[in-house]
């Protein structure tokens, strides 16, 4: 069925279509809720030094195998006097007892008294788990939190930290996407200046995305899918679902002002925005998916939850809302805002004439619009990836409160220790472990390193490496480096004992260390992909070309952005960014394959006007000109659309959410202001009619492919 035909069926049955997504929109929900999987942040890295690490604690160390969680005591007088001691030992008694806990190490037993600070204030304890922190249940993790509040007292603080419990503070839809369709309703009001238009498209992508967010919970049982996904597919989901019932909508609209029918405005609405969507959401979704090919766990359970988020809401696009506006009809702007009106897209229009201002000069302006992206890209030389530790979490957390006393009792690098594991299966000197030990404690950068276990069979040890520094410091990820290529090798070489530096900090340097390798090739395959696909739309080389760069700029100036908010602290108190930290590895790959589908949609929709102008008139600055008139007001609204929801997670309280949302909407901010209103006029006025130009090879050759139909004037004429 061809889409014309799909919306039209929608159109005539919309009071079957409406229905049945209701009924998709409860059942997928209700199923979600009961039969969901937990979500599980899988780190996992073959071939890494930190996964083999892990490796040889499960042979080696089976109780140890798994990750721990601590539970720290801060104590207004001693730690160690007879109520915080009996305090500390009645909650720890039943934190054992919890499923998938295989034991409790406290700190008052003789030869655990490293557990307790210097200054007695505060004591940890370690509670061990028989998984990895990515297969430990949410309620499990809820509970333990939830049990060690409930332990506090006048003068006794208790507080929880660890890998097991992070995925249980994680927010569920709330407060970031409330203030992001709010916003969004707010510009499309001013954009429609009617109610009734104003809902549509709100109505449809809540339907999109309620149904794309409880996917998630399903697809889990089929991969890994890490606790902040439907955070992250809720904020591309929103974004892009109000954008194409936007572009529908608004072609509906037109349709309807020039004399048509519903149904004959409908057929044009399909025939050109809903092609324009279909375009649009196909790319966005093959370029998360190419996130599959970096093999990931972790990257790869984003990717499909928030490609499985645009394909739902771009079929509620196509499908729902046609229905939708049947019902709307003519009604479509009735409950009109009083002061508004629609905006004059013709030649009088600012648009037109802010182009023709740049096309009169246009050296001048492209010069000055390559220079900003230039200096907003800047800091991207000093980017370091890496990952934040619970330090960055909201003060609310109690993991940030846990760290921050850990931090305190017994210093920074404290949160964040190496495990040091041997394979001493092979090794010729008995005492290799104790030289490690000794070694480690000479080095610069460690502030304390101890035999922590050796297994009953005598052939592997864990040796615990205490940093001085923070998890998230450069000087710890240094320090990983030296341990694996300087000081591990002088100490076991020609001896035959294996070591493997590893724990959650070194696999965060491994996992960034991976992204950072492979990242220059998804880049250059997502730049030649929208080069291709350009030039067959097109038929042009320099069109596709000019856009690869410009988005290279755009998404440049975005990168340098969150390295000057979120790793050097520029401006961060205006975006609650308290601490400077490394930026998560996988938010670069991620920002580019979003940012590359949207940025697709605005260029195929801007372009192809500019196009059927030159073709129609054979002048290419009447065409750019006119071109952006014609398309400024539904693009300037699409994308504050996405600024406001992605600006919105900005403010909330999780720190990868904050930097993703800060970087989507400054991308999407430079790309509708200086890249549309400055380097596309100015460009094109300078490249003149070899915009156009295509070797005659490939004229033969290539496909022809439009992505709005030719045959809009006749369907529209036929009114």
């Amino acid at each position: 069925m061809s889409l014309s035909r799909l919306t039209s069926w929608c159109f005539h049955h919309r009071r079957i279509v409406v229905p049945l997504w209701i009924v998709a929109l409860v059942a997928v929900s209700v199923i979600s809720a009961v039969g969901g999987a937990d979500s599980r942040d899988n780190f996992a890295l073959p071939g890494t030094s930190s996964q083999r690490a892990y490796e040889l604690l499960g042979e080696r160390f089976p109780k140890d195998a798994g990750d721990s969680a601590q539970v720290v005591l801060k104590s207004a007088s001693d730690v160690t006097d007879a109520a915080s001691k009996a305090a500390f030992e009645k909650l720890l008694g039943g934190l054992g007892t919890l499923d998938h806990v295989t034991g409790v190490d406290g700190p008052y037993a003789t030869d655990d008294q490293h557990r307790i600070s210097a200054d007695r204030k505060i004591a940890y304890a370690d509670v061990h788990f028989d998984t990895r922190a990515a297969e430990v249940p949410v309620s499990i993790a809820k509970k333990l939190i939830s049990d060690v509040k409930a332990a506090n007292a006048d003068g006794l603080q208790f507080e929880a930290t660890g890998g097991p419990l992070e995925k249980a503070e994680q927010p569920a839809f709330g407060v970031a996407e409330i203030i992001g369709l709010l916003a969004a309703i707010v510009i499309l009001l001013i954009a429609f200046g009617s109610l009734l238009a104003m809902g549509l498209p709100i109505i449809t992508a809540l339907f999109g995305i309620g149904i794309g967010i409880s996917l998630i919970g399903l697809i889990g049982h089929l991969m890994d899918v890490p606790s902040f996904a439907p955070q992250v597919a809720s904020m591309i989901g929103i974004g892009v679902g109000i954008d194409y019932a936007l572009l529908i909508v608004t072609r509906f609209r037109d349709g309807l002002h020039r004399g048509s029918t519903p149904e004959q405005a409908m057929k044009v609405a399909a025939s050109t925005a809903g092609r324009a969507v279909m375009f649009a959401g196909t790319v966005v979704v093959i370029s998360l998916l190419g996130l599959l090919l970096m093999n990931f766990a972790i990257i790869r359970g984003v990717a499909i939850s928030a490609s499985a988020a645009v394909l739902v809401t771009m079929f509620a696009s196509i499908t729902l809302l046609p229905a939708l506006l049947g019902f709307a009809g003519h009604n479509i702007d009735r409950f009109r805002i009083p002061g508004t009106h629609r905006v004059t897209d013709g030649q009088r229009s600012l648009s037109y004439r802010w182009s023709r201002v740049v096309q009169h000069r246009p050296w001048p302006a492209a010069l000055l619009g390559a220079l900003v992206l230039i200096v907003l890209a800047l800091p991207l030389v000093g980017m370091r990836l890496g990952s934040a530790d619970q330090g960055n979490n909201p003060e609310e957390f109690t993991s940030r409160r846990a760290y921050d006393l850990l931090a305190d009792g017994f210093g920074p690098g404290f949160n964040g220790p190496i495990l040091v594991v041997a394979d001493l299966a092979g090794s010729r000197d008995a005492s290799v472990t104790d030289k490690l030990v000794k070694i480690f404690n000479q080095t610069e950068g460690v502030a304390q390193a101890f035999l922590a276990a050796r297994n009953d069979a005598g052939d592997a040890a864990i040796i615990t490496v205490i940093p001085k520094t923070a998890p998230q410091d450069k000087a710890t990820d240094e320090l990983v480096k030296r341990l694996r290529n300087v000081v591990v090798p002088g100490v076991v070489a020609g001896d035959g004992a294996q070591v493997y530096v590893g724990g959650i900090t070194a696999s965060f340097i491994d996992f960034a260390g991976k992204i950072a390798s492979r990242l220059p090739i998804f880049i250059g395959g997502v730049i030649v992909l929208s080069f291709l696909l350009l030039m067959v739309v097109f038929r042009s080389l320099l069109v596709p070309l000019k856009a690869a760069i410009m988005n290279l700029l755009s998404i440049g100036a975005a990168y340098g952005v969150i390295v000057a908010v979120f790793q050097w602290g520029w401006l961060g108190s205006l975006f609650g960014v308290d601490r400077t930290g490394p930026i998560e590895s996988w938010v670069p790959m991620m920002m580019f394959a979003v940012l590359f589908g949207l940025s697709m949609d605005y260029e195929v929709f801007l372009l192809s006007r500019i196009r059927e102008e030159y073709l129609r008139t054979g002048d290419n600055a009447m065409a750019v000109a006119d071109g952006l008139a014609r398309t400024a007001r539904v693009i300037t609204a699409a994308a504050a659309i996405m600024i406001a929801v992605f600006f919105s997670f900005v403010l909330g309280d999780i720190r990868v959410l904050k930097l993703l949302g800060l970087g989507l909407s400054t991308a999407v901010l430079v790309d509708a202001t200086i890249v549309r209103m400055v380097l596309v006029p100015a460009t094109m006025e300078l490249l003149g009619d070899a915009n156009w130009w295509l070797p005659r090879v490939l004229q033969r050759r290539l496909p022809h492919f439009e992505v709005e139909h030719e045959d809009e004037r006749e369907l529209a004429s036929s009114s």
